[in-house]
């Protein structure tokens, strides 16, 4: 990568902490484009190099940890199919609950309409979540812990449908709960048992690694 390309990643990354920072502290309403300049010590002019508007940096900076999220598992070996998608479900919780409950209902703001959205990537969000939870459950198959009749769409929209109804729980009760808590216990309840009649050893469900 040239100079010039790491240059201007570092440029974008440092809009997008100022962004995110500002956001949890005061809410999107009362933030501006010349807030989250100062913010990140570039000129103004210098946000529309790499975002049209406000709201795409919300969308930006909603990305990046699911993406990591889904590298972070490809690189893990030897995890139960259960540890796998309780992990993601956790890391899932994790990332919305770190960013705050600002950032969240703006950004389920710009996606609830998928036709509205600015960005593909963002219009298509759901499949892409689901895609990814279907691609852990296939993957089980393959390595023949999951039966192969497991019902990869309906579970992956079970699970996926839970995220997403506790986030939107979270953001109407004005953050009255703790998300993690919920997501543990919705793990313990949900993931294993529900899988538990298609894995091929069905002794016993596998415990969950923390990691």
């Amino acid at each position: 990568m040239t100079k010039r390309k790491l240059l201007a990643l570092e440029t974008k990354k440092k809009l997008v902490e100022a962004a995110c920072g500002l956001l949890i502290e005061k809410g999107f309403d009362a933030i501006n484009v010349e807030e989250i300049t100062r913010a990140a010590n570039v000129s103004k002019g210098t946000f529309y190099t790499y975002f049209k508007r406000k709201e795409d940096i919300v969308l930006e900076i909603s990305r990046a940890p699911f993406r990591e999220t889904v590298d972070e598992i490809s690189r893990m070996e030897g995890m139960s199919i259960v540890s796998c998608l309780s992990y993601y479900m956790e890391r899932f919780v994790s990332h919305f609950q770190r960013f705050g409950i600002n950032v969240c209902r703006q950004w389920t703001k710009e996606v609830l309409n998928p036709r509205n959205a600015s960005d593909g990537v963002d219009g298509a969000k759901w499949l892409y979540d689901l895609g990814e939870l279907k691609k852990l459950l296939q993957e089980a198959i393959e390595r023949g812990e999951l039966a192969a009749e497991t019902p990869l769409e309906t579970l992956a929209h079970i699970f996926l449908s839970e995220l997403y109804g506790l986030m939107t729980s979270w953001c109407m009760s004005d953050g009255d709960f703790d998300p993690a808590q919920h997501m543990d216990r919705i793990g313990k309840i949900l993931v294993g048992p529900m899988l538990k009649p298609y894995l091929e050893e069905r002794n016993e469900i596998p415990e969950i690694e923390r990691t």
